[in-house]
């Protein structure tokens, strides 16, 4: 065996049998180094489950969704059912699917807060045409919604949903004042979709209180062998130079939701009014508009020569806006699989500094807690290394000694810590299998570990160079 990996052998018993000489100081730095590597696994979990759950949820819808251009979900888009049919003849186009999308506010008389629950209306016609349906695919129980089901009150439900409240197939679910009776049970394994009550559509605009001529979004599934980006920028081209719908979304949303108030919670009901009010505030000139065409009688979908999807063209029909700039050109917005899930890491990545910054006090106390032990440890043996360099210890030797035994230290403490954290959130997953999605990937796991290597190597640097430093007669004197 060569002599330098002898001598590396003999260093970490070394240093190894050092700490194990102080048990309950060695334990202690250990403990506060492995609560705050747990701690990082944790938080830095909760971005990494958004990224997984994204991906996974994303991966299983593979076609375009046309909405409203800034709304962060379909449930705050609302876009012309108009614009269907010319979507239907775009070249590469195979099935145009109008959806409407709604929050359910109470559910058997539960306000439906936390988690919430989202109402889907499905243009079963169109639906029937898909080739693939994550909802149809995920059936657990009973059947998907057909075209028979057009002017029922059949209703496809979440698994999650159906326990909580205890249902199965064929009972009734009262969803905010309406009485649907469950046909099926799907489970897509994604909390971004296993959230809603899928109904005909027709029933959702008049439990929303939606008008005809509007939907949230269209969900577009290109034809087998379509190019998807060249179908995107087809759609594009369609609308471009179109003058965006007229009124906004935040608006129209309050104005639903205050509708709902006295079917579901009130309080639950003013809180969500109040909050579209001061998302998009009406204008001075927004009002004047309003009182202009009150006063003529009419709205501007009821005068000649205007439709839903020409609204805003005519000279002064719309005020000035925030972002006029940004939606001028394209009044709907093209999102793909790969456009949903770079919105959500764009939030994941902002969520991160914000762990960082919470990760940080953590990792400080942990860093503060090496300095100490092996301070004190360092301090104690001024003897031993004093006679270490007397019998031909370098002062490189010593301090890779004390260098080995933080590092162990920081080793130990980023296995265990790592460990801690991992099944902290298989545990968490299993009990809050549909509020949270917790994911520590092997790279976040080997990352901690190597952090907390590298910080028990930093946390031993200062002791370490100051018994390096020290003469021998010098140390064994302190000693």
């Amino acid at each position: 065996m060569p002599l330098r990996t002898l001598q590396l052998r003999r260093m970490f018993r070394f240093a190894l049998k050092n700490l194990l000489s102080r048990p309950v100081r060695s334990l202690l730095a250990l403990c506060g180094l492995t609560v705050a590597i747990a701690g990082m696994v944790g938080l830095f979990s909760v971005a990494e489950g958004i990224e997984d759950t994204v991906s996974t949820t994303f991966g299983k819808v593979p076609g375009l969704t046309v909405m409203q251009p800034g709304a962060p979900i379909p449930l705050f888009s609302r876009i012309p059912a108009g614009w269907g049919d010319e979507i239907r003849a775009v070249k590469g186009v195979h099935v145009v699917h109008p959806e409407v999308w709604s929050r359910a506010h109470v559910i058997d008389g539960k306000p439906t807060i936390s988690p919430p629950r989202f109402l889907f209306g499905s243009d079963l016609k169109q639906a029937d045409r898909l080739r693939y349906s994550v909802y149809r695919e995920g059936i657990k129980e009973g059947r998907a919604l057909t075209a028979a089901d057009r002017g029922t009150h059949n209703a496809l439900v979440s698994r999650a949903i159906a326990e909580e409240f205890k249902k199965t197939i064929g009972e009734t679910l009262r969803v905010d004042g309406r009485d649907c009776e469950i046909v099926g049970i799907y489970e897509a394994q994604s909390l971004f979709l296993d959230v809603a009550i899928i109904l005909d559509i027709d029933l959702v605009r008049s439990m929303a209180r939606v008008g005809p001529e509007s939907v949230s979004n269209f969900y577009v599934e290109p034809d087998q062998g379509a190019d998807r980006k060249q179908l995107a920028d087809s759609l594009k081209a369609l609308f471009r130079g179109r003058a965006p719908d007229s009124w906004q979304p935040a608006q129209a949303l309050a104005t639903e939701l205050a509708g709902q108030k006295s079917e579901g919670n009130p309080l639950s009901g003013l809180i969500e009014t109040l909050g579209g009010a001061l998302l998009n505030p009406p204008s001075k000139a927004d009002a004047a508009k309003a009182d202009t065409e009150s006063s003529d009688g009419d709205s501007p979908a009821e005068r000649p020569g205007v439709s839903p999807g020409t609204l805003g063209e005519a000279p002064g029909n719309e005020p000035p806006r925030r972002d006029a700039g940004l939606t001028a050109e394209l009044p709907v917005e093209i999102r793909s699989p790969e456009d949903w899930a770079g919105e959500f890491k764009r939030f994941s990545q902002d969520l991160d500094v914000f762990l960082l910054l919470m990760t940080s006090i953590g990792v400080t106390i942990a860093f503060v807690g090496i300095v100490n032990t092996m301070l004190m440890s360092v301090t104690e043996r001024f003897i031993e290394f004093g006679i270490l360099k007397a019998n031909g210890w370098s002062s490189g030797e010593v301090l890779r000694l004390i260098a080995f035994e933080s590092a162990l230290l920081g080793l130990a403490g980023g296995i265990v810590g790592s460990i801690v954290g991992w099944i902290a959130t298989l545990v968490i997953n299993a009990h809050w299998p549909t509020r949270i999605h917790l994911y520590a990937s092997p790279s976040l796991l080997l990352f901690s570990l190597a952090f907390s290597t590298i910080l028990g190597v930093l946390g031993g640097l200062y002791p370490a160079l100051r018994a390096a430093r020290m003469m021998p007669m010098d140390a064994i004197r302190r000693g």
